[in-house]
């Protein structure tokens, strides 16, 4: 099929980036700043989760909501804002994404309902979406391959660094000045990332201006998230099973309509003609669903049963990140000399064998037992994310970096979303919609112990799809007639 020049994505046709080195290090600090904000805030929040569901007597479930409400948001906007920011400019996507971020922080301080808190939390989400979306694809734009991958490896760690600093800072935060001063630092560091747009930032990157933006895409894609992680929440009742189902039926109905669309807010056909981008992403999914809610779960653990204070919690449970911080940069390394695919297989078991460990705590395994376990965590993510990552990025032509690494977002929050919606169905199931008392301990266990064996399965299977991805030439093969002509 031919097509003339109107007919060919803009994105395909991107311009060379004019950028000075000073111009480059500011837009590197930014994106340093946003990739710290998020995650560390989302990390903070979760050894905070006693102390907001004591002050607003949440339930397990509701508490669950607090951290998936801000993943759901996330996960339905960055897709879409992704790919309007291509078409109207990521820097003023990011910026816009910032403020809104921001201004959600502040608002969190002022709070005074579940309700409320789980509606700001929303909003965060948009903006985490809108920052999320853009500041990759923004690097990409600046930086020339010679110098991206040191680039975007100094923003993982950035992003590392942010999941480690978030439980022990949040620990110390709600210790001393109650669960609300941690939403109150993102409120200076956005400010100053907002400054420095403004001020500093004065490129602009929009290589599909004049596309038309897939609404109906982007509306089948959201409803089909919703849908699913609402029935999670209701399982293992009727309307649980029902909204699930739908919300698959949406997937598959999305996934057609999107093959057949010349400007699809995802290309779909990404993963169909990549064998190592579709198995590569797959195991990044999968990975993020047996891991995230890890942490949210052994925060209750250490606070409920344990009665630990939400600053110890919190430093114990920072050795998974900041192992993680330390494992990435050698193993992305390393990663670059040998096959990604066998390097993140190896990480990806070493994380089945830290999550198996975890199967058999009870309320006397000793403190050392969770590190431990937290420590062969870290190092197997830690080996497995950025070769993994490479993995994608590798699989495409370097033009496609953009539309890759934002897909490989929507996986790890697809993931992370996923993870909370099974730690929730599980706790609908064994303990039922009430608060965690002292009478319910037994229950809150015997839900850690079905989660932990679930992530287990979950990264077995993952292992099994990550061997799959074999060395293969996949660039131009993995996409579309109508992105691969020029």
């Amino acid at each position: 099929m031919n097509h003339d020049s109107r007919d060919i994505p803009e994105i395909c046709r991107t311009p060379p980036s004019e950028v000075s080195g000073i111009e480059k290090r500011v837009i590197l600090l930014i994106a340093i700043l946003a990739g710290f904000l998020t995650p560390f805030d989302g990390s903070a929040v979760n050894i905070a989760l006693p102390s907001i569901g004591a002050e607003f007597h949440m339930d397990a479930i509701a508490l669950s909501w607090v951290a998936t409400a801000y993943l759901l948001s996330s996960a339905l906007f960055l897709v879409p804002f992704g790919k309007i920011a291509d078409i109207y400019g990521r820097k003023r996507i990011f910026l816009y994404g910032l403020a809104i971020f921001t201004a959600a922080s502040f608002l969190m301080t002022l709070v005074s309902s579940s309700p409320m808190l789980i509606t700001v939390r929303i909003i965060q989400g948009i903006g985490s979406s809108m920052i999320f979306g853009t500041a990759v694809a923004i690097l990409t734009s600046v930086y020339p391959p010679g110098e991206r991958g040191k680039a975007l490896g100094i923003y993982i760690t950035a992003v590392y660094l942010g999941l480690s600093l978030g439980p022990f800072l949040g620990g110390i935060l709600t210790e001393n000045f109650g669960w609300r001063s941690i939403f109150l630092i993102n409120i200076p560091v956005g400010l100053f990332a907002i400054a420095l747009v403004l001020w500093q930032l004065k490129g602009e990157w929009a290589e599909c201006r004049g596309e038309k933006f897939d609404v109906k895409g982007s509306f089948l894609y959201g409803s089909a998230i919703v849908t699913v992680m609402a029935g999670f929440s209701l399982l293992p009742g009727e309307t649980g099973v029902v909204l699930v189902l739908t919300g698959l039926a949406v997937s598959i109905i999305f996934i057609r309509f999107e093959e057949r669309q010349l400007y699809p807010v995802l290309n779909v056909q990404l993963f169909s003609r990549s064998r190592v981008f579709a198995y590569s992403n797959l195991a990044a999914l999968i990975n993020y669903s047996a891991t995230y809610a890890v942490s949210f779960l052994l925060s209750l653990y250490f606070q409920y049963i344990k009665g630990f204070s939400p600053e110890y919690a919190g430093l114990i449970l920072v050795t998974a990140p900041v192992t993680q911080a330390i494992v990435s940069p050698f193993a992305g390394r390393f990663s670059d000399r040998t096959d990604p695919g066998i390097i993140a297989s190896a990480g990806m078991g070493l994380t089945t064998v830290g999550l198996f460990v975890l199967i058999f705590l009870n309320e006397a395994t000793p403190v050392w037992y969770f590190i431990t376990a937290l420590f062969i965590l870290g190092f197997g993510f830690g080996l497995f994310s950025s070769p993994n990552t490479n993995a994608i990025m590798s699989s495409v032509e370097k033009r496609y970096y953009g539309v890759a690494s934002g897909l490989v977002g929507t996986m790890r929050l697809l993931g992370q979303m996923l993870s909370m919606g099974i730690a929730m169905m599980i706790f609908a199931v064994v303990i039922g919609r009430v608060e965690i008392t002292p009478e319910y301990y037994h229950l809150f266990i015997s839900s850690l112990h079905y989660a932990f064996t679930l992530f287990t399965v979950l990264c077995v299977i993952g292992v099994y799809a990550s061997l799959q991805r074999k060395n293969q030439n996949a660039t131009a093969s993995g996409l579309p007639e109508a992105l691969r002509k020029k």
